[in-house]
């Protein structure tokens, strides 16, 4: 029989078992204790002034999600291990080997517990007095590990990497030119733990509704659209400013963070005011960290030429002019690479058919619902183009499968137009598991029509001709299913023919197709322009026109060199090409994107041009070409 102690107790943690217990050791620094739902942990009460008596005494246990004497409780007594349903809170002992001074049981959460801090109280009572009671607190995750738990992840090495790796790649460049660049997760740094789950508790979801948001925290799938909503502050006291304005003033470029720690430990010690400031792979790193350190898996994805769809048709169309120089014209955008994040979880909302990797994307460019935040939407989902399932799915869909319109306008007037099926999203990727090299998931999302051949991938336009009117802002497209029945009758391919080095000559590719059995004369036009990896391009600070004459059905490959140096990261060159017959009447159109990573020109003079086999009759531009290339070879035959 138990000795009266009405004091309050501490509870023996058993802190280091735990831990070990539940693959939570990186968290050893966190003053409560830190387990996963759905597995049970060992907590041992100090009685040693009272003595356990199993077979007279009774202990119950209180749980508060957050706080001792909050309204979100359970009671429960402590039962024999056979008796420990796991579909509900329990605590059991066992009675074998009992130290009655210093009792253990073993507590366990449900699979579907909601995620936070929790409190409890130990009751000991003899015949139904209280006679000692004791207290602890923990911090319950998801657990990955348990087969019952809504983000079981099947195998071990997943495990390790979408939750346990502190460390990862991002991936960013071009399709033809990826550059990986280190990213330190800090999930397990000194005040992360903290300020993740503060993260939840700034949110507008738990300032409006505080029980309802603590029970809605037991579904993977809510937990993930506040956190991508909290991690831009464009709605809420999130953690990251964007800025693509290149002005960074007051704040630091985007590029100058290399993990996720100090920008969620800033976030927190300015008593949640956002850090400046962020692109699309900073949000999307936080946004792995925080989903990593809740026990969700997680992991950073990159879609190449991301199309951003401003008015949901799942078209981009863009304008160009008559010399080729792409126009400010639309909303509609193809950023050289996009970042967002794949957490893995059951869609019990939608169906067994939607489980696995779901898409989410911090970045603040959609809104979902009002909010600045986008998915989760299941890769499956998107692949089948289940546009009408949750959430977001068009707007993924378009990222990685828009078709591309393309016109050339001319005083208002769309004179030439075309559509391309390919460019969109021809490589989506991630961190390998286990290694530090690309893995390619491109077919998780879209049926793949035609595999990259290399590294130079070229990519071709189905040409078709038209002289329709245009209003002078530009109106877009009806949609993607007009059709130009019209047939090509040029063709024109633009190449990068190999990886550009700094400071090194460029060489780029262009082939001229005649489709027509009679004769053409034809001006050609290069331009390039500067652009960011997400915005339209800047002004001009090249371009080449020549005219060339074609034989019928003749293709003619034409050579494009231009010197370049690297100055900051994320420029790029855009280059576009523009055929039109010499009479003036233009009839059809070639643009191409090709872009040439962290170049550009030093020297306005040293551009060339000329063709693989000269005409029978070269006119003059066409000599004055082969003139600069045999200079150009002069200059550079010992490089």
């Amino acid at each position: 029989c138990l000795a009266v102690d009405f004091s309050m107790q501490q509870v023996e943690l058993e802190i280091e078992e735990n831990l070990q217990r539940h693959r939570t050791a990186g968290f050893s620094h966190s003053k409560a204790l830190v387990v996963r739902r759905g597995a049970p942990f060992r907590v041992s009460l100090p009685m040693k002034d009272s003595p356990f008596d199993p077979s007279a005494d009774t202990l119950r246990l209180l749980f508060y999600l957050f706080k001792l004497g909050s309204r979100l409780y359970v009671t429960m007594p402590v039962t024999l291990p056979e008796n420990s349903p796991s579909s509900r809170w329990a605590a059991f002992m066992d009675p074998k080997g009992l130290d009655v001074t210093n009792p253990s049981m073993y507590i366990c959460a449900p699979s579907s517990a909601s995620v936070g801090c929790y409190s409890f109280k130990v009751l000991a009572f003899a015949q139904d007095k209280l006679q000692f009671r004791a207290s602890g607190k923990f911090i319950l995750l998801c657990n990955p590990w348990c087969h019952a738990d809504s983000v079981y992840i099947p195998f071990e090495d997943q495990r390790e990497e979408y939750i346990q790796n502190d460390s990862s790649l991002l991936f960013m460049g071009t399709a033809t030119n990826v550059v990986s660049r280190p990213w330190s997760m800090d999930q397990f740094e000194p005040g992360i733990l903290e300020a993740c789950l503060n993260l939840l508790n700034v949110s507008p979801q738990h300032q409006r509704n505080k029980r309802m948001d603590y029970l809605y925290r037991n579904n993977p799938v809510y937990i993930s659209r506040v956190v991508s909503a909290m991690i831009n502050c464009e709605d809420d006291r999130g953690v990251l400013k964007g800025n693509w304005s290149g002005d960074f003033s007051g704040g630091v470029h985007a590029s100058t963070w290399t993990g996720s720690g100090d920008i969620l430990r800033t976030w927190a010690q300015s008593g949640y005011r956002p850090v400046k400031y962020g692109q699309c792979w900073v949000f999307a790193a936080v946004m792995c960290t925080v989903m990593r350190v809740l026990g969700i898996p997680c992991r950073v994805v990159t879609n190449f030429n991301s199309a951003h769809d401003t008015n949901g048709n799942l078209v981009i169309e863009e304008f160009y002019s008559e010399m080729g120089k792409k126009l400010k014209s639309t909303k509609d955008s193809i950023w050289n690479f996009h970042v967002w994040v794949e957490c893995w979880m059951t869609r019990r909302d939608l169906g067994s058919d939607a489980d696995g990797w779901q898409a989410l994307d911090p970045t603040p460019q959609h809104r979902s619902r009002g909010v600045f935040c986008c998915g989760p939407a299941p890769v499956k989902a998107i692949k089948e183009r289940r546009i009408d399932l949750f959430y977001d799915i068009p707007f993924v869909y378009a990222e990685v499968n828009a078709d591309v319109h393309t016109c050339v306008v001319s005083q208002g007037r769309v004179v030439s137009r075309s559509v391309d099926t390919e460019r969109v999203g021809p490589l989506i990727c991630t961190k390998s598991v286990g290694f530090p090299r690309l893995h390619n998931i491109t077919g998780d999302y879209k049926n793949i029509k035609s595999k990259m051949q290399n590294a130079n991938n070229v990519y071709c336009l189905q040409v078709y001709t038209a002289t329709t009117k245009i209003e002078p802002k530009m109106k877009s497209l009806q949609s993607k299913q007009n059709t130009f029945v019209m047939l090509s009758k040029l063709a024109a391919i633009l190449t990068l023919d190999k990886t550009p080095v700094a400071g090194a000559v460029i060489h780029i590719t262009l082939k001229v197709i005649n489709r027509q059995r009679v004769a053409k004369v034809m001006k050609v036009h290069v331009n390039a322009q500067i652009k960011e990896y997400n915005n339209s391009p800047a002004e001009t600070f090249w371009e080449n026109h020549s005219t060339i004459q074609l034989g019928p059905l003749e293709g003619r490959p034409l050579f494009v060199y231009r010197k370049a140096v690297v100055t900051e990261e994320v420029m790029c060159n855009y280059c576009n090409v523009l055929n039109y017959e010499s009479n003036g009447s233009v009839n059809t159109l070639a643009a191409q994107n090709t872009h040439l990573k962290s170049f550009l020109p030093f020297d306005i003079n040293e551009n060339y041009i000329y063709l693989e086999k000269p005409s029978k009759n070269p006119d003059k531009n066409e000599m004055n070409s082969i003139r600069e290339y045999s200079t150009w070879k002069k200059q550079n035959e010992h490089n």
